[in-house]
């Protein structure tokens, strides 16, 4: 039997450097997916349709609201966001494993709609280093970037609403962390259990 994959909510300010460690995560495993989410925003320079977002139409997206065809979407920053019910289901019945790249209002959504997710939230080791990252990118501006660091402590400030935190200092210790998060919650009971049916049928068989 195909054990279902599993279902991660990665949330951090922006900058914090969870994208990175989500791609970083991705490149080592085949078995791994992020979730493509649904977008009114412009595309960012090297951002593609269809492989980081699905870059979407205001209106299109409030129809596919009135739909009821996203697991969970918000607003932040005057742009909407949002992950398709029926993409992440398919993946998960395939056994990938999903990673949702959301905020914490997105996480809210989804934990009164479902139970089998697990939850981490990225910090930076200061607001200090935050900024400088924001800044290193290059692709807002010092405007943008003063809106960004004024929202990232009220975003921070939900942290204590996930199952995991990781700071992010040292980027190869983090992405350790995060990649040890995953693979013991495949080892669970309940996934073992599918996972390997036969072999504890044999195992616990009464000769």
């Amino acid at each position: 039997m195909t054990t279902k994959g599993n279902l991660f909510i990665i949330s951090s300010p922006s900058g914090a450097g969870k994208s990175s460690l989500i791609k970083a995560l991705l490149e080592r495993h085949s078995d791994m997916q992020v979730s493509i989410s649904h977008t009114t925003r412009a595309p960012r320079p090297g951002e593609e349709n269809g492989v980081h977002y699905h870059f979407t139409h205001q209106d299109d997206f409030k129809a596919l609201i009135a739909q009821d065809a996203f697991l969970e979407w918000a607003e932040v920053f005057g742009n909407y966001y949002g992950t398709s019910n029926i993409a992440i289901g398919q993946q998960l019945d395939a056994g990938i494993d999903v990673f949702l790249d959301i905020d914490w209002q997105g996480a809210r959504q989804l934990r009164d709609k479902r139970s089998d997710i697990t939850s981490i939230f990225i910090l930076p080791p200061s607001r200090e280093e935050l900024e400088s990252r924001l800044n290193k990118r290059g692709q807002d501006s010092q405007e943008t970037i003063a809106k960004r660091m004024a929202q990232a402590q009220s975003e921070m400030s939900h942290y204590n609403e996930y199952d995991y935190v990781i700071i992010n200092d040292d980027f190869d210790k983090a992405l350790y962390d995060l990649e040890s998060i995953v693979f013991s919650h495949r080892l669970s009971s309940p996934n073992q259990a599918i996972k390997h049916e036969e072999l504890l049928k044999q195992l616990l068989a009464n000769d």
